[in-house]
Protein backbone atom coordinates (compact mmCIF):
# COMPACT_ATOMS: atom_id res chain seq x y z
CA UNK A 1 0.00 0.00 0.00
CA UNK A 2 2.90 2.40 1.25
CA UNK A 3 4.49 1.80 -2.43
CA UNK A 4 1.19 2.52 -4.51
CA UNK A 5 0.52 5.78 -2.80
CA UNK A 6 4.29 6.70 -2.87
CA UNK A 7 3.94 5.88 -6.63
CA UNK A 8 0.52 8.18 -6.88
CA UNK A 9 2.13 10.90 -5.38
CA UNK A 10 5.33 10.88 -7.24
CA UNK A 11 2.86 10.64 -10.57
CA UNK A 12 0.96 13.93 -9.11
CA UNK A 13 4.52 15.85 -8.14
CA UNK A 14 5.90 15.05 -11.95
CA UNK A 15 2.59 16.30 -13.49
CA UNK A 16 2.29 19.34 -11.39
CA UNK A 17 6.04 20.30 -11.94
CA UNK A 18 4.87 19.87 -15.97
CA UNK A 19 8.05 18.14 -16.82
CA UNK A 20 10.21 21.76 -16.26
CA UNK A 21 7.62 24.10 -17.63
CA UNK A 22 6.31 26.44 -15.50
CA UNK A 23 2.73 25.77 -14.56
CA UNK A 24 -0.45 28.23 -15.41
CA UNK A 25 -2.48 29.32 -12.09
CA UNK A 26 -5.73 29.63 -12.48
CA UNK A 27 -5.65 33.33 -13.98
CA UNK A 28 -8.09 34.09 -16.45
CA UNK A 29 -6.07 34.26 -19.61
CA UNK A 30 -8.56 36.05 -21.95
CA UNK A 31 -9.28 38.71 -18.51
CA UNK A 32 -5.50 38.74 -18.41
CA UNK A 33 -5.45 39.95 -22.57
CA UNK A 34 -7.28 42.71 -21.37
CA UNK A 35 -5.76 43.56 -18.75
CA UNK A 36 -2.70 43.30 -20.56
CA UNK A 37 -3.89 45.48 -23.47
CA UNK A 38 -5.26 48.28 -20.64
CA UNK A 39 -2.12 48.82 -18.60
CA UNK A 40 1.04 46.89 -20.51
CA UNK A 41 0.97 47.05 -24.11
CA UNK A 42 2.21 50.87 -24.12
CA UNK A 43 5.60 49.35 -22.97
CA UNK A 44 5.56 45.54 -23.72
CA UNK A 45 3.59 45.38 -27.12
CA UNK A 46 4.22 42.53 -28.72
CA UNK A 47 6.05 41.31 -25.39
CA UNK A 48 8.48 43.78 -26.61
CA UNK A 49 10.15 46.55 -23.77
CA UNK A 50 10.52 50.15 -25.40
CA UNK A 51 12.47 51.13 -22.20
CA UNK A 52 14.90 48.62 -21.41
CA UNK A 53 14.75 47.14 -25.00
CA UNK A 54 16.68 43.14 -23.65
CA UNK A 55 14.40 43.32 -20.97
CA UNK A 56 11.11 42.33 -22.91
CA UNK A 57 8.70 39.38 -21.80
CA UNK A 58 9.75 36.82 -24.22
CA UNK A 59 10.55 33.12 -23.28
CA UNK A 60 14.51 33.82 -23.74
CA UNK A 61 14.38 36.85 -21.99
CA UNK A 62 12.48 35.91 -18.85
CA UNK A 63 14.42 32.70 -18.68
CA UNK A 64 17.35 34.47 -18.75
CA UNK A 65 16.22 36.89 -16.63
CA UNK A 66 14.77 34.81 -13.82
CA UNK A 67 11.43 35.93 -14.38
CA UNK A 68 10.46 32.87 -16.26
CA UNK A 69 7.13 32.29 -13.02
CA UNK A 70 4.06 32.98 -12.17
CA UNK A 71 5.74 34.17 -8.92
CA UNK A 72 8.28 36.14 -10.46
CA UNK A 73 6.07 37.90 -12.79
CA UNK A 74 3.18 38.44 -9.95
CA UNK A 75 5.72 40.29 -7.83
CA UNK A 76 7.35 42.29 -10.81
CA UNK A 77 3.76 43.32 -11.38
CA UNK A 78 2.86 43.91 -8.19
CA UNK A 79 6.05 45.73 -6.97
CA UNK A 80 7.50 47.02 -10.20
CA UNK A 81 10.99 47.55 -10.85
CA UNK A 82 13.50 50.32 -12.44
CA UNK A 83 11.00 52.17 -15.23
CA UNK A 84 8.14 50.02 -14.57
CA UNK A 85 5.77 50.90 -12.13
CA UNK A 86 3.85 49.03 -9.29
CA UNK A 87 0.77 48.01 -10.38
CA UNK A 88 -0.45 47.08 -6.26
CA UNK A 89 -3.13 49.55 -5.60
CA UNK A 90 -4.02 49.82 -9.45
CA UNK A 91 -5.00 46.41 -10.23
CA UNK A 92 -6.64 43.59 -7.87
CA UNK A 93 -5.41 40.58 -6.87
CA UNK A 94 -7.23 38.65 -9.84
CA UNK A 95 -6.39 40.99 -12.24
CA UNK A 96 -2.72 40.26 -11.43
CA UNK A 97 -2.97 36.88 -11.42
CA UNK A 98 -4.78 37.03 -14.79
CA UNK A 99 -2.32 39.16 -16.39
CA UNK A 100 0.27 36.94 -14.92
CA UNK A 101 -1.13 34.18 -16.74
CA UNK A 102 -1.40 35.86 -20.02
CA UNK A 103 2.26 37.07 -20.01
CA UNK A 104 3.53 33.40 -19.51
CA UNK A 105 1.20 31.43 -21.66
CA UNK A 106 2.16 34.34 -24.26
CA UNK A 107 5.97 33.86 -23.89
CA UNK A 108 5.24 30.09 -24.20
CA UNK A 109 3.44 30.69 -27.34
CA UNK A 110 6.18 33.45 -28.47
CA UNK A 111 4.27 36.05 -28.83
CA UNK A 112 2.04 34.59 -31.33
CA UNK A 113 -1.80 34.60 -31.74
Amino acid sequence: MKRILSIVLFAIAIFTLGFGRPALAEGNIANGAKVFAANCAACHIGGGNVVMAQRTLKKEALEKFGMYSLEAITTQVIKGKNAMPKFLGRLNDQQIEDVATYVLSQAEKGWKG
